[in-house]
């Protein structure tokens, strides 16, 4: 076995003398344990997750699903560029959600802003549809649709080639379909991108790079 265990483990003893997990000498990816849980990829708002280390082509279509919960009015949900401006980004920002599409002539923002500033930060499960079909991009929260005019109607296809960045990004990584630097702070679950009739559904625990993020489990309640 080469993976670690996603479970809580405590009061271990080692010769009946009980091991001090309060101040260990060190520390890699353990958080706490909840005593009530929920499914889903906690992110402590210190951190990321990376996926598709071979890069992720965004090109003329795709459609992106997830659920999120916070309390913050401010963090990245998910940035893909490229080297060049060619990007897609979203992100929130003072409580609105940010749509952010560059295919190479200009960026274009869907802004979805919700009628109270914490109404979508409430601490609550969200769902957010961000669809992108050549030109045109939409955004769907909670079942509310916002769509946006695109000027640039020749430019079709965000020519990404970078990875998934989720919940933030590294600082030496440019993300040009990004406005905060912030990282998220919450749950993220049931993240699927789709182009055509093919989705795929991302495991958090399968990321090449995880900071401060924490898959398959969400506090209810922290204990």
């Amino acid at each position: 076995v080469t993976h670690s265990v996603p479970a809580c483990i405590g009061n271990m003893t080692i010769n009946s003398k009980q091991l001090d997990n309060e101040s260990p000498v060190s520390i890699f990816a353990v958080n706490k344990c909840y005593v009530t849980v929920q499914d889903g990829t906690f992110f402590d708002g210190s951190g990321f997750a990376a996926l598709v280390r071979e890069g992720y082509k965004v090109r003329s279509d795709v459609n992106i699903t997830l659920e999120f919960r916070t309390t913050a009015v401010h963090g990245v949900l998910l940035g893909v560029s490229s080297a060049k401006v060619d990007a897609v980004g979203l992100e929130i920002v003072n409580g609105k959600v940010l749509f952010h599409v560059n295919n190479g002539a200009g960026r274009i923002t869907a802004t979805y802003e919700p009628r109270g500033t914490n109404s979508l930060c409430d601490g609550k499960w969200h769902k957010l549809q961000a669809n992108k079909s050549k030109h045109r991009i939409s955004l769907i929260i909670d079942g509310n649709v916002v769509q946006t005019d695109n000027p640039y109607t020749q430019s079709t296809s965000a020519d990404t080639n970078n990875p998934i960045y989720v919940g933030g990004y590294p600082a030496d990584v440019k993300q040009n379909c990004l406005t905060s630097k912030s990282s998220f702070h919450g749950c993220l679950r049931n993240l699927v991108l789709t182009k055509g009739q093919q989705a795929e559904l991302f495991d958090f625990s399968r990321a090449f790079d995880l900071r401060g993020v924490f898959p398959h489990s969400c506090p209810g309640a922290e204990h």
